[in-house]
């Protein structure tokens, strides 16, 4: 714990101008003027014209499997908390949040979700909007994403507030450690008609594996825009 408070502070330092004073922070703050914006120059994700009901920050893992076909690694799905970052909207932290959060998750070891936001105080609280994880495919095969409100924040109780998506746009990261921007559309749950994933760090697997090789986690972080 001790190490990993100096690897906070350190990091933290490092991006203090970015991040906004905590006096100024809510748990929940007016969306009505955000926008997603998405690279020029391709098709894969197309942002909405219209303001999103949730934007979080996902602090979590990418979980993969060894095909031994191929040697590579196969996604089998992701555990992640989804932290509140509405009112950094509007603010120089806002889209450097994930990489700032990524910074810390990725440096230290044996720590949980919940210390790696509230160190850095990029949410207040911190707010937790709720979970991402994989469940069963509702209409075909495989694994579907999920993300899960039904238990954090203004949306808990409503069984309802969830979203299982299929991906309909990938894009991918210039950095090549980076996991995809995605574009993601509803086939089960109210939360959201569409799901976005930008800002993304981390999360690839190693390029190969052999046979016989463990399942592996990957930390990374994103913001997920929900609308």
């Amino acid at each position: 714990m001790l190490i990993f408070s100096i690897l906070a502070l350190v990091i933290l330092g490092s991006y203090a101008d970015a991040l906004p004073a905590k006096k100024h922070l809510s748990t929940s703050c007016d969306l009505s003027g955000a926008r997603l914006q998405v690279p020029a120059n391709q098709t894969q994700l197309v942002a909405p014209t219209c303001a999103p009901s949730f934007i979080g920050i996902s602090v979590g893992t990418q979980n993969y499997t060894c095909n031994a076909t191929t040697s590579t690694y196969a996604l089998i799905g992701a555990v992640a908390e989804i932290f509140d970052s509405s009112c950094l909207y509007g603010t120089p932290a806002f889209d450097s949040a994930p990489t700032i959060a990524y910074d810390v998750w990725s440096a230290t070891t044996g720590i949980t979700i919940q210390e790696v936001i509230t160190t850095l105080g990029l949410t207040p609280d911190p707010a937790v909007l709720g979970q991402h994880y994989y469940v069963p495919n509702p209409v075909g095969s495989g694994l579907s994403p999920k993300w899960d409100f039904t238990s954090s924040g203004v949306t808990a109780g409503n069984p309802n507030a969830y979203v299982i998506g299929a991906k309909i746009g990938d894009l991918p990261s210039s950095d090549s450690r980076n996991i995809d921007d995605l574009m993601v559309k509803a086939v089960e749950g109210e939360l959201a008609s569409e799901v976005f994933r930008v800002e993304t760090n981390g999360g690839q697997p190693p390029s190969q594996c052999a046979a016989g090789d463990s399942n592996i986690t990957v930390k990374y972080t994103a913001q997920y825009w929900f609308f």
